[in-house]
Parts: structure tokens; C-alpha cells; sequence
């Protein structure tokens, strides 16, 4: 299995005014849609462990406390195809409890269905990393996944 799991099954977005934000177990993924033809030399881009900011062209579009805290050092931008800003964020606690439910302290929270959706997500990506021989891209997931789901740590082999 080669392909990472979020390829094979898809992700959960959060739409936004200026596009939309993903996550998986460990990273946050934020794509801006900017003009067509934008440059690089366009954009002003600062990523810190609790903070981002992004503006196109001096106009702001991104700018707050992130929801949780990332690895600075991890963290890039793209721009792609002219038209899109890709911004990987790296998660300093990179398991199935840590969902993040907005991607800032007080802007760009996912409704409560999507929310319910990208949790279930990290759980299965969870179970996926847990046991590599199975494939759950496909899977469903109904009862307790919430925080990450059931714990099988105390469990005996």
C-alpha cells in the first residue's frame, strides 16, 4: 500500500470564503484560490507554530491563532499552477484524539456534520497506521470514534 491513505480515501474538507482546510492524523492542509497569474513574488506568507498569515498582492486573506499547535519548522507553502496556495501544516500531537474542529481559535469552524466526517476519518486512518496489512480506505466507521475511538493499548496480545 503505497499510496498514502488519505489518497485512496479521500478527505473531508472544510470550505471556507477563500477555499478550503483538510486534515489527517498528522498534518493540516489549507488551499487558498487566489487570482489566476498570481506569483510568488505576489504572496506574503508567515507560518509559526500558533499562527498564520497570508496575504495576496498586500491584501489580507489569512491571518489568526491556529486552532492547535504545529511544527514552525515543517511548515510550507506552494503556489500552484498560478491559481492555488497549498499551506502544509505539521501537528505537534499527530494522533486520532487531536481533531481539530476549526482551523483558527475563533474563525473557520466546520460544521458539525463535517466535523463528525473528518474525525471518523482519523480514527480509520488511525486503525489503517495501527495495522498496515488491512486496508480501511473504504471503510465505515458507527460507535465510539469519537476522540480518536476505543483504546486497545491495555489489551493483551
Amino acid at each position: 500500500m503505497s499510496v498514502p491513505f488519505e489518497e485512496r480515501s479521500g478527505v473531508v474538507p472544510c470550505g471556507t470564503p477563500w477555499g478550503q482546510w483538510y486534515q489527517t492524523l498528522e498534518e493540516v492542509f489549507i488551499e487558498v484560490q487566489v487570482p489566476p497569474g498570481t506569483r510568488a513574488q505576489d504572496i506574503q506568507c508567515g507560518l509559526q507554530s500558533r499562527h498564520v498569515a497570508l496575504a495576496v498582492g498586500g491584501r489580507e486573506i489569512l491571518k489568526g491563532k491556529l486552532f492547535d499547535s504545529t511544527i514552525a519548522d515543517e511548515a510550507t507553502w506552494t503556489l500552484e499552477d498560478r491559481k492555488m496556495v497549498r499551506i502544509v501544516l505539521t501537528k505537534t500531537k499527530r494522533d486520532a484524539a487531536n481533531c481539530w474542529t476549526s482551523l483558527l481559535e475563533s474563525e473557520y469552524a466546520a460544521d458539525p456534520w463535517v466535523q463528525d466526517q473528518m474525525q471518523r476519518k482519523l480514527t480509520l486512518e488511525r486503525f489503517q497506521k495501527e495495522n498496515p496489512g488491512f486496508d480501511f480506505s473504504g471503510a465505515e466507521i458507527s460507535g465510539n470514534y469519537t476522540k480518536g475511538g476505543p483504546d486497545f493499548s491495555n489489551l493483551e496480545k
